[in-house]
């Protein structure tokens, strides 16, 4: 048996094999997501929530999701028919295929490159054409002035990321998720992990990660109160139902990297509890806590306070604070906390 693996047929079915494990874990954890998402926010505002299909009302996203695949699929008629089937289908797929080099464990990740950062990177990039597809092939003015919204938000927000994670990749001396963690690893525990040094850009990237996955306050590409529904305003049924699992897909993956890039991944956080893939899914589930309290609480911005926000101060923030870790790290400032990869973590 071991030598069938150590074959191309065996190869591909492990492959395969891990490849549905991953799949499985993000979309059980999605229903779960968004049962949790509806409680905290019923609880803010003092209802019940989801309380009559299943125990606690647990199935209650199961049932949806079954109503939403056994309705018809209602394509207008002037829709660019191809482009609109397509565009829920780019949303969901290439949110998932992301989670291909999140690491649950020193070595529980399915793919292990050196350029981990910049295959997120490129997937998340290209996430946003399938709102502009979804927006440009409705056919109505609705949908694309809302994704419009959505491509110009993205980009604005991807540049302030990119620039909070070169400051942790100058840390470590590596775009590896695995090796990032590893580089918080101490003898203080969580006082070890990257929040500390890195402070400020925890903020930054917490409020970016909301604006990257039009989150609340940020959801102006499918405001309501303007445009009826945005982007998604002329889909329904199983189409729908790919749009949002896409992006709740894309919320937990901005937990998992604030996880890892900033609070050790799956080390413990009290130096003589053993590290675990459970700490890792217990720190994505608090951002989502997170995520999800920030939607009850807070009001939506307006869309010029959005971009301003974006363009005249997380990106001039984000980009001296780059400059701050280069220059501290080069003269191996504050005992070497900006310069893990020189003092070996």
């Amino acid at each position: 048996m071991d030598g069938f693996f150590s074959t191309t047929p065996g190869l591909i079915l492990i492959m395969a094999a891990q490849s549905l494990l991953v799949v499985g874990f993000v979309m059980i954890s999605l229903l779960f997501l968004v049962y949790g998402d509806r409680k905290i926010w019923a609880a803010v505002q003092m209802r019940r929530g989801p309380n009559v299909v299943g125990a606690f009302g647990l199935l209650q996203t199961v049932a949806d999701a079954l109503k939403y695949v056994v309705k018809e699929v209602v394509v207008p008629a002037g829709a660019d028919r191809p482009v609109f089937i397509l565009a829920p289908i780019t949303s969901f797929v290439l949110a998932l295929i992301a989670w291909a080099v999140i690491p649950f464990n020193d070595t529980w990740v399915l793919a292990d490159i050196n350029v981990a950062i910049l295959y997120v990177f490129a997937v998340s990039s290209l996430e946003v054409y399938g709102v502009i597809m979804g927006g440009w092939a409705s056919n109505s003015k609705y949908p694309f002035l809302g994704s419009l919204r959505s491509a110009a938000q993205m980009i604005s927000y991807e540049v302030s990321i990119g620039l909070i994670i070169i400051g942790v990749i100058i840390s470590t001396g590596s775009m590896n998720f695995g090796d990032i963690v590893r580089a918080q690893d101490g003898d203080f525990g969580l006082f070890n992990w990257y929040w500390l040094p890195h402070l400020p850009m925890v903020f930054l990237f917490f409020i970016s990660a909301l604006a990257e996955t039009n989150r609340p306050p940020f959801d102006l590409p499918e405001a309501e109160s303007e445009l009826v529904a945005g982007y998604q305003v002329e889909y329904s049924s199983t189409p729908f139902l790919l749009f949002m699992a896409g992006e709740y897909i894309a919320i937990f993956l901005m937990c998992a990297l604030i996880t890892l890039l900033f609070f050790g991944g799956w080390l413990s956080p009290i130096p003589f509890i053993p590290d675990s893939p459970l700490w890792m899914v217990a720190k994505m589930a608090f951002f989502f806590f997170l995520f999800a309290m920030v939607k009850a609480i807070v009001p939506r911005y307006r869309y010029d306070q959005l971009m301003r926000l974006g363009w005249k101060v997380f990106l001039p923030f984000s980009l001296v604070w780059v400059v701050l870790v280069a220059f501290a790290a080069k003269f191996e400032m504050f005992g070497g906390a900006y310069a893990r990869w020189m003092v070996g973590g």
